[in-house]
């Protein structure tokens, strides 16, 4: 059974990556422009982070690591590829932009045969006039030419291009976000599935202790040394054990299911995980390097500063809809009615755009753009702001798990002794089978309480690596797997 305390700082670990992915998806709202090139793209969904493309069965048990686990993860995490594609998508966005910028070249050769109606063309009794019939042809027409079309001075269509760059920039570094997202996941799911395999071992060990004890206190009875009810409690006590032992095999087979929903595995892959989270001393840097290194390393504080320099280039494209434009056209080829007497034509032209009055259109683009200028520097100011709470309580819980870590081994070491020495004192005859009872369950709340301070410390660890935006890197500084 899990204790209160291990159940808010599961909540508390859920809460955290829920907070992390909310915040991307805050960070990444709003979507492509096709024309002033604002915004990027749209963040995934938070469950997307929790599901993936699963590979196929592999036969027997594979061993599983968290660096494993991790390049599962990197390669089949639903939300890793989401992102992925709306990079890709930003790409095409910025190519639509860009195609306003290069030459235009086409080709539209026709061939025609026509007959007309004079009346139809406004031209009423002319044919009875003159005595010709009321339709005139055939006619035919060939035409066979390439045309050319290239835009000399756009600003709009250049700053939108620029904006758009930026844009696909802001893109990349929200798929470098969404890597460590994952790897947050991941950390997430597998430690604590190291922890509900390792209250498996405890209660195991609990079972077996309190079958020793039933022995103990039946063998006693049946001696008359000892009241029947003695035999009853540990009775209890002993099946009270067995329970939790199901219920915590039971939690870690679901948890299995859920590390491979994560990584990309088949859910019913035999999985043996190899690193046992034991606990490893954390020397690592201070608070205010950390800040430093999260603002130049932090993939999705890059990418709103990207946002915010998208949004600035979107404003220039809006407000450049007052500048003229200057473009160049031509086109050469052959025209005739009939491709045997067809000649050379061409034609070349230059062209002037000068908006004189554009019903507040360009006026309404610029309201918006300044609309999402200012929300995107708000998002930065937000998400800086985000940055420093995420380092500084990644810190605040590193320091305060490691402290009950070692609280938790000493209180281990403390209830282990108070057991023996209540089953001595109840084997003499000296007290009854309920010091024993309560002695046993001090015994497995602090197994119990440094299971979850070990998964609180290594879960703090993890969340400091996506703290600093320290991704892959900070997984083999801070976790050597054993």
């Amino acid at each position: 059974m899990i204790s209160s305390g291990a159940s808010i700082r599961f909540l508390c670990a859920t809460a955290l990556i829920w907070g992390a992915i909310v915040s991307r998806a805050q960070t990444s709202s709003g979507s492509v422009s096709s024309t002033s090139g604002q915004g990027f793209p749209s963040g995934n969904g938070a469950n997307s982070f929790s599901g993936s493309t699963p590979a196929k069965l592999v036969s027997g048990s594979i061993p599983l690591s968290l660096q494993d686990a991790i390049e599962l993860g990197l390669k089949h995490n639903l939300g890793l590829l989401l992102s992925q594609a709306d990079t890709r998508t930003a790409r095409g966005q910025r190519w639509q932009e860009l195609s306003t910028l290069l030459p235009q070249v086409t080709a539209a050769p026709y061939a025609a045969e026509s007959k007309i109606n004079l009346d139809e063309l406004g031209f009423a009794g002319v044919a009875a006039l003159f005595h010709l019939a009321p339709s005139i042809g055939p006619f035919s027409f060939f035409d066979a030419r390439a045309a050319v079309s290239q835009s000399l001075f756009d600003w709009k269509s250049i700053s939108a291009a620029r904006a758009a760059n930026q844009n696909v920039k802001s893109a990349d570094y929200t798929q470098l976000d969404a890597r460590d997202l994952v790897i947050l996941s991941v950390g997430y799911v597998y430690f604590q599935a190291v922890a509900d395999e390792a209250r498996i071992t405890t209660d195991q060990a609990q079972v077996e202790a309190a079958q020793a004890l039933f022995n103990q206190a039946t063998d006693q009875v049946e001696a008359g040394t000892a009241a029947d009810i003695d035999a009853l409690r540990t009775k209890v006590e002993l099946q009270t054990r067995q329970q939790q032992l199901i219920q915590a095999k039971n939690d870690f087979a679901v948890q299995k299911i859920t590390v491979a929903r994560v990584i990309g595995l088949a859910t019913n892959q035999e999985l043996e995980l190899s690193d046992k989270s034991l606990y490893q001393p954390f020397d690592g840097v201070t608070v205010d390097e950390a800040l430093t290194r999260a603002y130049a390393s932090r993939s999705d504080y890059r990418a709103a500063e990207s946002a915010v320099r998208a949004a600035e280039l979107s404003r220039k494209a809006a407000v450049a809809g007052y500048y003229p434009s200057l473009s160049f056209g031509a086109d050469y080829g052959v025209a005739g009615d009939h491709p045997s007497d067809s000649t050379h034509v061409y034609d070349v032209r230059g062209t002037v755009s000068i908006p004189i009055f554009t019903g507040n259109s360009v006026h309404g683009d610029i309201q918006q753009a300044d609309a999402r200028l200012q929300q995107s520097r708000e998002r930065l100011e937000n998400l800086r702001a985000q940055v420093e709470a995420d380092v500084r309580t990644a810190f605040l819980n590193l320091q305060s798990s490691a402290d009950e870590v070692k609280v938790a081994e000493s209180n281990i070491a403390l209830a282990d002794q108070t057991l023996a020495q209540s089953r001595d004192r109840f084997s003499v005859g000296v007290t009854d089978s309920v010091e024993v009872v309560q002695s046993q369950e001090t015994v497995a709340s602090a197994h119990e309480q440094y299971i979850s301070s070990l998964y609180s410390y290594n879960f703090a660890k993890i969340s400091l690596v996506r703290a600093l935006g320290a991704g892959v890197q900070g997984i083999k500084e801070y976790f050597q797997g054993k």
